[in-house]
């Protein structure tokens, strides 16, 4: 007889559920919420979803969709004893408990919050003998912030698609955009200058001057450089040897925006690329004896390291390289706006090593998993050691400088030589010379430019981003997709280039929304909602103050914004005469007349039919369709006389048991009659 589950777990992903479930006994039942169950109606006034006249008391709705998944919820929250609500660590994932809390209608009594910052058996038990209530304060500001987005996404996003050819505009996506139309323009405003440099030759080493005396030294024209060179004889005096030993200091462990940045410069992977595949680690691998999650949560802004995975690590550097190689965990330089209670991205185990997991990876999780590891493994190890020597050499009183460095101690290099670069450069031994004397093999000019200001990177852009305070670990990746999908940019050589469109909606906002779309406002409401989930701030009173300066902004500009000509086509209507123009539609852009709305004339474009395969009904042929939402179907051309439609895209083949049609559906190639299926 098998007892029913009489605790019920939920969480946010089926793979996260899957793993939990295989960690606790059988009086636990995991399932997943499939992640959001509720949103912001958008009723009301402006379609916000909030009752701006009742401290913007917001309204939420179930998410299309969801229905069958809220109601299974429900069902299985009814039959357990206790509810435990799992979903992610951060103020998102404390949301969306008090969203399955306020929905299924639990009460105090019968749920827990449990939270875990790594899916290990050990973490998860631990995190169930550790359970509280949810935290109001992280869900006020989690509720504010998407409150504040809604209000400036669907006011500032209808004032765009109605006076310009945007699509959008956001509270964080708009600063971010501004950020790359001002380096476009500081590049196209930079003025190239030329400048020189001279070299002194030698066999072993080369060096450049730098002074006159004690004067630092600017060359403008071949003329200056042809004078200097004029004055100078190939013998140099031996001035100064200065030899010392710095300490070359390891990198803090990951958090979400450096993961993101190395990422991208490393292994070539996008942000959210970078983030689909951690998901996956965190959530759970299946490896020979155990499903476990590889590394600790991927959303974090803190670089700390819990004291038992120092501990492990400190015995594992010492096991492996010696005791003389372990370090000391980083210290966060920052305090404001890190979420504290958050470790840095690590593996869960580090006995758990890239290579003996390898095999139950793929290429890129595997890398990624790897980059992770010696990451936070470097972290820990003592700081390498170099010498450097700096040799400054005199000729007629122009100072040349030459310098040196040789790494005489590994340290943290010896696991992380391969992720950063560290190349010796050796001096000559000076000290052994007979002479004071060196003779070069020559002297040389060579002509440079100035170079404007580099384009951000998908990296450097997330860099600028949470150096600025602007934004959240998981809004990043975010950020930079919308940019892209919406053609505010183009990326060229990895970097990118604001598009016509993308320059003009920063122009429209800043000419109008200037006080608000900028750095400074954007990161004071980031600390502003850091304060609401310190409970130092009341949430709605952030939104009121935002919402008094912003709405007479927006009425403003709706009144005064002059509305983008619409580009013509060349062509004339046929209908009027005049000039057909783009315009854009809920469903795309179309071609119309311009003297709308005295002439509505739309002109057809032919459509383009894409016959798949015979209809098995009729003698027609089954085609591509489109809903009136867009959706693509497959029918018969031979509409409404023969009305046979399939959602699944056929293969153009048949079943070989009842010559039904082929289609993919799930990766699987299936028959729309019978059971039959094949890879």
């Amino acid at each position: 007889m098998v007892l029913m589950a009489k605790k019920l777990v939920i969480v946010e992903s089926p793979s996260k559920s899957k793993t939990i479930e295989k960690y606790l006994g059988n009086e636990y039942k995991v399932v997943s919420s499939k992640g959001h169950i509720r949103d912001l109606a958008t009723s009301g006034k402006f379609g916000l979803g909030v009752d701006i006249e009742n401290h913007f008391k917001p309204n939420y709705i179930n998410i299309a969709g969801k229905s069958k998944v809220i109601n299974e919820l429900k069902k299985d929250a009814k039959e357990a004893d206790k509810v435990y609500l799992a979903s992610d660590p951060d103020r998102e994932g404390e949301a969306i408990s008090w969203h399955l809390y306020d929905t299924l209608k639990l009460k105090d009594n019968n749920y827990e919050r449990v939270v875990f910052n790594e899916i290990t058996k050990n973490a998860v038990i631990n995190a169930f003998n550790h359970t509280r209530k949810i935290d109001m304060k992280m869900v006020n500001s989690q509720e504010a912030r998407r409150i504040l987005d809604r209000i400036i996404g669907f006011r500032l996003s209808k004032l765009m698609q109605s006076k310009t050819s945007g699509k959008s505009a956001g509270r964080v996506q708009s600063v971010a955009l501004k950020l790359i139309v001002d380096r476009e323009r500081e590049i196209e405003a930079f003025k190239i200058e030329d400048y020189y440099e001279i070299d002194a030759i030698f066999k072993e080493f080369s060096a450049k001057l730098e002074k006159y005396k004690d004067q630092d030294i600017e060359i403008k024209t071949s003329e200056e450089a042809d004078l200097i060179l004029s004055k100078l004889s190939k013998a140099f005096e031996i001035e100064n040897i200065e030899t010392k030993s710095k300490n070359k200091k390891s990198k803090a462990p990951f958090i979400t925006s450096s993961l993101q940045q190395d990422a991208s410069a490393k292994l070539n992977f996008g942000a959210s690329k970078t983030m689909r595949i951690a998901q996956k680690l965190y959530e759970g691998v299946d490896l020979a004896n155990e499903t476990v999650g590889l590394i600790t949560y991927m959303r974090t802004d803190s670089i700390r390291l819990s004291d038992e995975f120092v501990g492990s690590t400190f015995h594992y550097i010492e096991e492996n390289f010696g005791k003389e190689y372990i370090g000391y965990p980083k210290q966060s330089k920052k305090k404001e706006n890190v979420q504290d209670a958050h470790e840095a991205i690590r593996p869960t185990s580090i006995n758990r090593t890239p290579e003996s997991v390898r095999k139950y990876l793929s290429d890129d999780e595997y890398k990624l998993y790897r980059l992770i590891y010696y990451r936070a493994l470097a972290s820990l190890m003592k700081d390498a050691k170099v010498e450097q020597t700096v040799v400054i050499l005199n000729n007629n009183d122009y100072k040349f400088k030459a310098t040196g460095q040789v790494l005489i101690y590994d340290g943290y290099l010896k696991v992380y030589k391969e992720f950063e670069e560290s190349e010796d450069k050796v001096l000559p031994p000076f000290d052994t010379y007979h002479s004071k004397v060196i003779v070069a093999e020559e002297i040389e000019k060579s002509l440079h430019h100035t170079k404007p200001p580099a384009r951000y990177t998908e990296a450097k852009l997330i860099k600028e981003l949470e150096d600025l305070g602007i934004g959240r670990p998981s809004t990043y990746a975010k950020i930079v997709e919308t940019l892209k999908e919406r053609g505010y940019v183009d990326t060229v050589d990895k970097k990118f280039h604001p598009t016509e469109v993308g320059f003009e909606i920063t122009d429209k906002l800043q000419e109008f929304f200037s006080s608000i779309i900028n750095v400074e406002y954007t990161a004071k409401m980031e600390a502003e909602l850091d304060e609401i989930a310190e409970g130092d701030l009341i949430w709605y009173n952030l939104v009121e103050e935002f919402f008094d300066k912003f709405e007479p902004l927006v009425e403003d500009a709706f009144h005064k914004m002059e509305k983008k000509a619409p580009i013509q086509t060349g062509e004339m209507c046929p209908s009027c005469g005049n000039p057909l123009v783009m315009r854009k539609g809920k469903y795309g852009e179309f071609i119309a007349c311009s003297n709308y709305p005295e002439c509505k004339y739309i002109k057809q474009e032919p459509k383009k039919i894409v016959e798949i395969m015979d209809c098995p009904i009729c003698e027609g042929k089954i085609v591509e369709k489109k809903t009136k939402k867009g959706k693509l179907f497959y029918g018969c051309n031979n509409y409404p006389t023969c009305n046979y439609a399939l959602w699944d895209k056929p293969t153009g083949s048949y079943c070989p048991n009842c010559h039904g049609i082929l289609v993919n559906k799930n990766k699987k190639i299936k028959c729309v009659n019978c059971d039959y299926e094949s890879e």
